[in-house]
């Protein structure tokens, strides 16, 4: 006999697991968090124990006990089961929604050239971005799928790795000497544009690094604009404001457009730091996820950039 009358308190209880609190049960669920904590009591009475262990404080106050935390595993595959099941009964033409997480300059840059192949594969499942600077909790569900950058090593995700990265010098053409070449003489007397945003445990270079390893004879620059923005930068040296150093990955389109040019490109500089597709293993067991997933991974890694290696 199933107990399928028990289905509220089931979502309830897995959902209370996955957030760590009530109150972000609640708000999944579109209900209070006093009617999260019913629900999850009306299960423990059923089954006889407490299902979580309690605490008055951190992120996640509510972990689940050993004997829960095993059968919320098949809890939530049941529950995504009755979704797919739920998704086939709207009909062959219902359709899904995957949302993606992802930096403005990686959206601009990578993602949104490329989105149209996955569209032309995936003709039923609507692609919502959430472009933000701001690093979205997946493992508590707010987006299904992100491509980050960084070592890989987030909790709460499954971190699929896309390409490796690496920091170029640009300019905008219209910077340039119109009788010789640039040089990284020329460059270190130029406005340097420096990103600011920290990269921990990235090995990123400052302008200084930079310019000792071009065989610059002044390392010290003269001229700096330093800007707390990714973003900013690149939109700096596409204004002609000065020559920046940014990740190749960014201004990919930019390059290839001629509204930027590659400077010294024997000058390489490989960062510790690479682009994931990171997501909430709960999340990887959605088709239209699991598709979007696979899709950024195939279409990274058959690249031919630089990066890609």
């Amino acid at each position: 006999m199933r107990h399928l009358t028990r289905l509220k308190s089931l979502q309830a209880v897995e959902a209370a697991a996955r957030h760590g609190s009530f109150v972000g049960a609640a708000a999944e669920l579109d209900v209070t968090p006093p009617a999260v904590g019913q629900l999850v009591r009306s299960l423990e009475d059923w089954v006889g124990y407490r299902l979580f262990r309690r605490s008055r404080s951190g992120a996640e106050r509510l972990t689940p006990v050993d004997e829960a935390r095993e059968a919320l595993e098949d809890i939530a595959k049941g529950l995504d089961l009755l979704e797919a099941g739920l998704s086939k009964l709207r009909g062959r033409h219902a359709r899904s929604v995957v949302l993606v997480t992802a930096s403005q300059a990686l959206v601009a840059n990578w993602l949104l050239p490329r989105l149209e192949d996955f569209s032309a594969l995936h003709p039923s499942i609507d692609v919502r971005l959430d472009v933000s600077d701001r690093v979205i909790d997946l493992a508590h569900g707010e987006a299904d799928i992100g491509i980050r950058c960084g070592l890989g090593d987030w909790k709460g995700v499954r971190a699929t790795r896309l390409m490796g990265e690496e920091i170029i010098a640009v300019c905008h053409p219209r910077l340039l000497p119109a009788d010789q070449a640039p040089t990284a003489g020329w460059i270190a007397e130029q406005v340097l544009v420096h990103d600011a945003t920290p990269h921990p445990g990235g090995d990123f270079p400052s302008w200084s690094d930079w310019l000792a390893r071009s065989g610059a004879n002044q390392t010290t620059a003269s001229r700096e604009l330093k800007i707390n923005s990714t973003s900013a930068v690149i939109q700096a040296a596409l204004a002609g404001r000065g020559v920046a150093l940014v990740r190749r990955a960014l201004v990919m389109q930019d390059l290839e457009a001629g509204r930027l040019l590659h400077l010294m490109p024997d000058c390489r500089w490989p960062v510790a730091w690479a682009y994931f597709a990171a997501a909430a293993p709960k999340a990887l067991r959605r088709h239209e996820v699991k598709a979007f997933h696979d899709w950024l991974v195939h279409t990274a890694h058959s690249s031919s950039s630089p990066q890609s290696d």
